[in-house]
């Protein structure tokens, strides 16, 4: 199958994935951090979001994670440090899980996938534009999407790609994840916003105690989107650990 990527810069490789907040919740940041540090950013669309053709076949973020171990034997790329928020997060740590001996080292951003008992990921296919808004960022303000303000074209669009991500992710949690998680070998990083109501505090500490010796960095007055809420607190943590290994 083919993956639709985009990529910017030169220097170390990294591996970008988003959220179900789509693909251009990570573009900016992208550019940014190929701009101001020596790496080439890939950034792929999970097949199904913004118009891109997915196989029947390819249903569940494993199966996501062994595409893009694949992709990075494809172009053939070493000493990838591979990030990921919120499902991307979820990804990045079931591609680390693979083995792949390009992967250098992974960083969770505000991931789902765990279960964490008395703290569940939010009920997010349940949720109006508003409290989407209100659980995903410290300060909402002006970014409540309204659907009635968008072109019918892209008002389809993004309700294919809530469709395809409740496909990927129909309860945002796997149940065997967490124990799993204990077989992790690279250098992992967790990095969290302390106002994310969508997976909470608790949650992002849960997530770094099960993989062994990842790092937990907490951003203060941010939400589940860093890199677009809090993307000057993001870099600096983010690249030294890139960095690093």
């Amino acid at each position: 199958m083919s993956v639709t990527y985009t990529e910017r810069g030169t220097g170390r490789p990294v591996l970008l994935l988003h959220g179900g907040a789509g693909p251009a919740s990570v573009t900016a940041f992208a550019d940014r951090l190929a701009a101001e540090h020596p790496a080439r950013v890939i950034t792929p669309t999970h097949p199904g979001f913004d118009g891109t053709e997915r196989p029947a076949a390819l249903d569940s973020i494993a199966k996501l994670a062994a595409l893009y171990r694949d992709l990075l034997d494809e172009l053939e790329l070493d000493n990838v440090a591979v990030v990921g928020n919120s499902i991307g997060g979820w990804i990045a740590a079931e591609l680390a899980l693979l083995g792949s001996p390009r992967v250098a080292g992974v960083t969770v951003v505000d991931g789902v996938g765990i279960e964490v008992p008395g703290h569940p990921v939010i009920g997010f296919f349940g949720l109006t534009f508003e409290q989407i808004a209100a659980a995903s960022y410290y300060d909402p303000t002006g970014r409540v999407i309204d659907p009635g303000a968008m072109p019918e074209a892209a008002r389809a669009a993004m309700a294919a790609n809530r469709e395809t991500l409740a496909l990927y992710a129909p309860s945002m949690q796997d149940p065997t994840l967490r124990d799993r998680l204990a077989a992790v070998t690279v250098p992992a990083l967790v990095i969290w916003g302390d106002s994310d109501g969508i997976a909470g505090l608790q949650y992002g500490r849960a997530y770094a105690e099960a993989i062994p010796g990842a790092r937990f960095v907490l951003l203060e007055r941010t939400g589940h989107l860093p890199q677009l809420e809090s993307p000057d607190a993001l870099i600096g943590p983010l690249w030294s650990f890139i960095d690093e290994h």
